[in-house]
């Protein structure tokens, strides 16, 4: 079955939201062995119309979301039910869920709301528990020549789109889907290897066969390796993924590296802290956003200036004078102390320069030390070089940091 997505909305083309039906759609209908072959963004309006034009002949089932409220540039059901030749009925079921709804916070009915409350004929109502516009199935219609596809309208605000999709849409689809092959996607993220690097490993062998997809995804530092096929060939072929990437592998669930370092910690009962200068605090972020890191994590210091390093961390004035703050002593002394203060398994300590100013012959721009404290073990510590922009570089020192421990971790 051919699925397609339109996502209407004029705030989604100017920028001011993003996007994000798209993955999530894709993602909840990929376990029903649908997969989305086309997203279109359109504006509020006329667009809409053209857009679905566009489809009609192209898919099997069409997405629709945004243009259900009360307003002129809401046209969605318009433009769908003209294509279709369907007329436009008044539901007093959705009526009375509108007035109701409006009743219980105080609010009146305005005339231009009962355009929500408009069906195409032969349409099957998606109830809006947590808004006022309904969604709407049109199922397929068919014709001695041809078939439509079968449409389903959404809201466009993710607190009404994605109960309405779970409660509602799932089931249908459920039944449209029945007779397709089942696939799983597993995606394997790596981390030290370019995505040339994976594919020379273990990608270029595999795309061979057939019955696989294989897709690779790059970030800065990591990538991810993604296969595509039924859950039996994915199990003979894991073995073989597992066996090539080695330690490169951070997860073979798509499991990112913050993720599994939280839930190897709390399994084993260790604790982490962190000093961090030039990434103002990434590191702990990035560690922190992992649900049940209270678990594992502990602390965390942004300690930009000198003052800070000494005054929190105990860092030596003199070691700061001597060798500056951007050192492998400084960031050994980063590790240490927060280790110190917060008697943790682990610590980790990054300092360097950020950019784009600050650098010397000796430590350009790009310049970081990470140090990694272990208890009852000598702390390490490794030099980088990332010359890049700084969001990026923030984000390849954190990941380095990380890996540090990771690794540590496998043993």
């Amino acid at each position: 079955m051919i699925v397609e997505l339109i996502n209407s909305g004029t705030e989604l083309l100017l920028g001011e939201v993003v996007n994000t039906h798209a993955a999530w759609i894709a993602k909840r209908i990929f376990p029903l062995g649908l997969r989305v072959s086309r997203q279109t963004t359109v504006p509020d309006g006329p667009a809409i119309r053209d857009a679905v034009c566009e489809a009609f002949n192209r898919a099997d089932v069409v997405f629709l979301t945004g243009g259900l409220g009360p307003t002129t540039d809401d046209i969605t059901r318009e433009a769908v039910s003209e294509i279709l030749g369907l007329k436009l009925v008044a539901s007093e079921e959705i009526r009375s869920s509108i007035e109701a709804r409006l009743a219980a916070r105080g609010y009146q009915l305005i005339e231009r709301m009962l355009r929500q409350t408009m069906v195409p004929e032969g349409a099957i109502v998606l109830r809006n528990n947590n808004g006022t516009a309904p969604g709407l199935y049109i199922p397929s219609i068919s014709t001695p020549s041809s078939a439509s596809p079968h449409f389903f309208l959404l809201p466009g605000p993710p607190r009404e789109l994605k109960p309405m999709f779970e409660e509602s849409v799932m089931p249908i689809l459920l039944s449209l889907s029945g007779g397709l092959p089942n696939k799983e996607c597993r995606i394997y993220r790596v981390i030290g290897l370019g995505e040339s690097a994976v594919e020379e490993r273990i990608g270029l062998e595999l795309s061979k066969d057939k019955n696989l997809e294989v897709g690779y995804c790059a970030r800065p530092s990591e990538v991810d390796f993604r296969l595509i096929g039924s859950k039996i060939l994915l199990d003979l072929t894991e073995p073989r993924v597992l066996q090539a990437l080695g330690k490169n592998l951070v997860s073979s669930k798509g499991e990112g590296i913050e993720e599994w370092i939280i839930h190897c910690l709390s399994r084993r009962g260790l604790s982490i802290s962190t000093a961090e200068s030039c990434t103002g605090g990434l590191l702990a972020s990035r560690l922190t956003d992992v649900a049940g890191s209270s678990k594992a994590f502990n602390q965390g210091f942004v300690t930009y200036s000198n003052q800070s390093k000494h005054e929190l961390l105990s860092v030596s004035e003199a070691l700061l004078a001597e060798h500056g703050a951007v050192s492998e002593v400084v960031a050994r002394s980063m590790a240490e102390g927060a280790s110190h203060r917060t008697n943790s398994d682990y610590a980790l300590a990054l300092t360097g320069i950020a950019g784009p100013d600050g650098g010397t012959t000796e430590k350009p721009v790009g310049t970081v030390f990470i140090a990694m404290s272990e208890r009852s073990k000598p702390t390490v510590c490794k030099k980088f070089l990332f010359p890049v922009d700084r969001s990026t570089f923030k984000q390849l020192a954190t990941q380095s940091a990380l890996d540090m421990l990771r690794r540590s971790l496998l043993g």
